[in-house]
Formats: structure tokens, sequence, C-alpha cells
């Protein structure tokens, strides 16, 4: 209650209408969010976007979503809100990232991949043409995906093998 009560004085203070949440882990990114709502409905989350990152103009992009230096979005893909595409890191062509999803930096993915919502690719994983990477999964660093992943689990290696399942909100950080 104290985390809420500060928050608002905050938002009343300053006059903040709008901002981004900060946070890497896809689960709290979320708990914050729906905190944040709780208390001004009507705060705006804008997305973030360096000036160095390239997006193609057919790119959909969700609310309160970071898009990094150097990232590349390819053409006709749908990035949900609330998702951070990070640094060097290449998204390519009709491919789609869920609410809440990440994309860690150096991460290379084909074209036509799909990210489940709350899903976490790690630093400089590749992922061929074609895949998809289930909801709440997370894909260990260094991985490449060559089959596509479940949901709520855990997978890493060259190729990706599934190593445990995992819950909703669990830590991956």
């Amino acid at each position: 209650m104290g985390e809420e009560k500060d928050l608002s004085k905050l938002i009343k203070k300053y006059q903040l209408t709008g901002g981004i949440i900060a946070i890497g882990d896809n689960w709290i990114r979320n708990i914050v969010k729906n905190k944040i709502r709780k208390i001004e409905a009507s705060f705006n989350f804008i997305n973030t976007i360096h000036p160095s990152a390239i997006i193609a103009r057919s790119v959909t992009v969700g609310s309160g979503t970071v898009i990094m230096a150097g990232a590349v979005i390819n053409s006709d893909s749908k990035i949900g809100d609330f998702c951070i595409i990070n640094t060097k890191s290449s998204l390519d062509h009709d491919s789609n990232m869920g609410d809440f999803s990440s994309i860690a930096p150096g991460v290379t993915t084909g074209g036509n991949v799909s990210i489940g919502e709350f899903s976490a690719v790690s630093l400089g994983v590749n992922i061929i043409h074609g895949i998809t990477i289930g909801k709440h999964s997370v894909i260990g660093t260094g991985s490449t995906v060559l089959k596509n992943v479940n949901d709520y689990v855990v997978a890493y290696g060259t190729p990706v093998k599934i190593i445990r399942k995992r819950k909703e909100g669990d830590k991956y950080l």
C-alpha cells in the first residue's frame, strides 16, 4: 500500500501523464503496469525507440515497448505491448512478439518467427525461419533454435533442448 501511495504522490507532484517501465523481467514489468493502471487508469505508456534502430514502415508496435540501439525490425512484423527489443537484435519479416516478451542483445531471428507472451529470448540466440516460441518460456544464452519450443519451459543449447518446465512468473534474470 505504501508503494501505491508513493507512486500516486509522484504522478501528482510532477504531473506525469506518461512513461515507460524500464524493468527487464517480463513478469515484473506486467505487475508494475497493473499497479500503475490501478493508481492512474489514464496513464499513457509510451514507446521508446532509439534513433539508430531500423524499423520497416509496415511494422506495428504496441504501447510501452522499448526498442534499443541498433535493433532491426523487418517488414510486416508485429510487436505487442510492453516488449523489449534489445541492442543489436533483429526480428525478421512477418514475425510476432507477444505482449511482455523480450529479445536480448544480439538475438537474430529468421522470418515468420513467433515469440509468445511473457517469453524471454536471451543473449545471442539464433532462431531459424518459421519457429514458434511458446508463452512464458525462456531460451538460454547462445542457443540455436531449430524447432518449436513449448509453452512454460526453459530451453537452451545448440541445438536447443527443453531443460525443465517453469511456472508463470518464475524468475529468469
